[in-house]
């Protein structure tokens, strides 16, 4: 038997195969089937099975995720239909939500609660799972315990930060082995060698030391290295260097270094003078007493090299604040050599302007024109520190650096008043010497002495804001750059542009602790080949 279907699929006929019993030899037709006419083409059956190999593998998908889910066990169509239902109609299952809803209230229930002191938390979040499922907890079990958790790792956390802070504020208060061996070798080639000891300036240049048609800059430090990258930053960058003359001033312990370093390496067309503090006739015990005394008072000792962490209220104070504190208490801020910018006008009779830069700022630029800037008379030429690009570095105001609460400050004071930087300040020596700027700075001096230092905390700059009050006249920010010691996110565009980049903070470039990425703005300028720095391994 065979089955034919006719080409347009609307007929079949039955036919036998077998030739036998039949006349004529061939096979006779046993039955014809008429099929009723298609409504279904051809293009219409291949659309559909294309659509639906295209949803198949999404539908296969769907179910994988269902049963990887593992909510529910579905085992029949039923089952899968509503759970696949919701979305393939794109709805989703709120049933976490629901559950993330529950926690937030037991939570919020628990956040006013304390974590009883006898409650023994898990150290580790593997033991807190292994505890859950042995010991069944409570939700709100559970949310005590991992407030408890949370709150023991803040406490941790926070403890951390502030022994961080306070090796940062050691290492920032050390000198580096580096540093202490370049003082003493070239303390030692002082008394070797003559060469080492030669005058500075020559006998020739001394008249000068008081010529006031040259740029005078004057750098009070006692690190060497610090101040060799002062002067070759200032006089590489200068357009007239042969017009450039550096007054360094140093302490007696550092002289001989000091000396030794410029006397064999001359700065050359620049004029070099190094003079130490016992040099200096004016100097005396009878003209700054008060200086004598915060040197040698023993609370203020205490204060600045005691324990930093005993009566301190960490639990109230920020690491932020409590860093600022740190750096308020570096002992450098009981040193006569920073304070000895307040006696410029008795130190230098005879100059009418000068530039006093601190030791830890790199010169990118020629400062001559800061010789032309008129002050309009006021005596000190500065950069504000309200106002800038940086909220942190330039926002700085009276309020930040004293005590408001003290009623002497409170009287005469605003808390609004845009500090200013030193650093890198122009003094009219003329102008300053028609003022009483000295005085005011001692009787300040003297008052936060009688407070037990109540009236402020940071070093040199509080009482000069003060003495200097209506005298200072305000400089275009882009000669002065600040916060390159403590703003590890300065904007490093910024400081190419900058005249003069300042490492102020406790990460200055010549200690490890320095940013590494702000490091080489500083050492640029540092001289390597030098046999004195190379058999020292500074910054190596």
């Amino acid at each position: 038997m065979q089955l034919h279907f006719s080409p347009s699929m609307r007929s079949i006929t039955i036919s036998s195969s077998s030739t036998a019993g039949n006349g004529n030899g061939g096979g006779g037709d046993l039955m014809k089937i008429k099929v009723a006419a298609r409504h279904i083409s051809y293009r219409t059956l291949f659309h559909t099975i294309l659509i639906l190999a295209f949803l198949l593998p999404f539908v296969f998908i769907l179910t994988a995720l269902v049963t990887l889910e593992g909510v529910n066990k579905c085992s029949s169509f039923d089952c899968l239909g509503r759970r696949l239902g919701p979305k393939l109609l794109g709805r989703t299952d709120d049933s976490g939500q629901r559950l993330v809803k529950d926690f937030v209230k037991v939570l919020n229930l628990v956040n006013s609660e304390k974590v009883p002191d006898n409650l023994k938390l898990p150290d580790t979040f593997n033991q807190l799972v292994s505890e859950m499922k042995n010991k069944k907890y409570s939700s709100k079990e559970f949310a005590l315990i991992l407030k408890g958790m949370m709150e023991r790792s803040e406490r941790e956390i926070r403890e951390s930060r502030f022994a961080e802070l306070m090796n940062k504020h050691f290492a920032a208060s050390a000198i580096p082995k580096a540093i202490h061996c370049l003082s003493l070798r070239l303390t030692d080639e002082y008394s070797s060698n003559a060469h080492a000891r030669r005058q500075l300036p020559s006998p020739e240049l001394l008249p000068l030391l008081s010529d006031n048609s040259y740029h005078h800059f004057v750098l009070s430090t006692d690190n060497i290295l610090a101040a060799a990258v002062v002067v070759t930053s200032a006089v590489q960058s200068s357009l007239n260097p042969e017009k450039i003359i550096f007054h360094v001033i140093t302490d007696k312990k550092n002289y001989a270094g000091m000396h030794s370093w410029f006397a064999l390496n001359p700065m050359y067309p620049a004029i070099v003078e190094v003079k130490g503090i016992h040099q200096f006739d004016w100097l005396t015990r009878e003209n700054v007493p008060v200086l004598e005394a915060v040197e040698n008072h023993y609370g203020i000792r205490n204060y600045y090299h005691g324990n930093h962490i005993t009566g301190a209220n960490l639990s109230d104070t920020s690491p932020r604040t409590f860093a600022s504190k740190l750096q308020a208490r570096s002992p450098k801020y009981i040193s006569l050599l920073n304070h000895l910018r307040i006696y410029l006008p008795e130190l230098f009779p005879n100059l009418e302007k000068v530039v006093f830069l601190d030791d830890d700022v790199v010169i990118q630029r020629d400062l001559s024109p800061l010789w032309e800037i008129n002050l309009n008379g006021k005596v000190n030429g500065a950069v504000e520190t309200c106002k800038g690009e940086d909220e942190w570095v330039m926002s700085k105001r009276f309020r930040n650096y004293f005590n408001f609460s003290h009623p002497l400050i409170a009287r005469n004071l605003n808390p609004d008043e845009c500090a200013w930087a030193y650093g890198m300040n122009i003094f009219d020596l003329r102008a300053w010497r028609k003022t009483n700027i000295r005085d005011a700075y001692h009787t300040w001096l003297k008052e936060n002495l009688k407070s037990n230092l109540t009236l402020w905390k940071l070093g040199t700059l509080p009482p000069a804001l003060i003495a200097f009050q209506g005298h200072v006249h305000p400089i275009d920010p882009s000669w002065h750059m600040l916060g390159l010691g403590y703003q590890n996110k300065t904007n490093v565009e910024n400081v190419k542009k900058a005249a003069v980049i300042h490492f102020n903070g406790q990460s200055k470039p010549w200690l490890e602790i320095g940013f590494e990425h702000l490091r080489p703005f500083w050492t640029k300028y540092v001289n390597y080949s030098n046999d004195f720095i190379r058999n020292c391994h500074v910054l190596e």
